[in-house]
């Protein structure tokens, strides 16, 4: 199936480019599918859901890799709320690579792990502030999120790193909503390890939805 096209059957809800470095925020129906393309490759988007109806419920990391007994994201995985309900499910998966362990980059862990002259420097924790702020949420509500698209290896010790990333232009993910769930997207603007390849770029994110008769 082309990157580009929805089922026969299908109705596209939204069709948008996401600029490199920005923030971007839509609500999800129920039976609706998220495609988040990599439209030029190695492209960290970082990624968290809420319940649609009461924000308290949201993403956790923990409960989904519990449930799948597994340390990554990928087709078949059921993304898990903090109430141990089925958020989305992953459907579609072109990459291979998710990661839910190494959190979101933001000005304070830039300047430990880059050095202070970072500090300054746009971080996916400012991205996410600005977007739940649309949403009437601030920094107590942001939690360990999701990285699509980041390539985090991690030993038999449980020891992780954040290597360059494998995926190619048009790689895709796909997730089929359980609830109405917004989602806030940041488009990571990290430039100083190899998850964006040290060149932040721009994604494209589609939601489509079965046609009524």
């Amino acid at each position: 199936m082309s990157i580009h096209t929805v089922p026969v059957a299908g109705r596209v809800v939204v069709d948008m480019e996401i600029p490199a470095n920005a923030p971007w925020s839509f609500v999800i129906r129920k039976g609706q599918t998220l495609r988040i393309i990599d439209s030029h490759g190695q492209q960290a988007v970082d990624t968290l859901f809420y319940s649609a109806d009461d924000y308290q419920e949201r993403y956790s990391g923990q409960d989904t890799l519990r449930a799948q007994g597994s340390a990554y994201v990928s087709t078949g995985t059921r993304i898990m709320s903090n109430e141990a309900r089925v958020m989305l499910r992953v459907t579609a998966d072109t990459c291979g690579l998710h990661d839910t362990s190494a959190g979101a980059c933001s000005c304070e862990s830039n300047t430990v792990r880059f050095g202070h002259g970072t500090k300054y420097l746009h971080a996916c924790r400012e991205n996410f502030l600005i977007e739940a702020a649309k949403h009437g949420m601030s920094k107590r509500d942001i939690v360990p999120n999701l990285n699509f698209f980041m390539n985090v290896p991690i030993d038999p010790s449980g020891n992780f790193t954040v290597v360059d990333g494998v995926s190619k232009p048009g790689d895709y993910v796909e997730m089929v909503a359980e609830m109405d769930v917004l989602c806030l997207i940041s488009n990571c603007p990290q430039i100083n390890n190899p998850c964006n390849g040290f060149f932040p770029t721009p994604i494209q994110v589609m939601i489509f939805e079965a046609q009524e008769d």
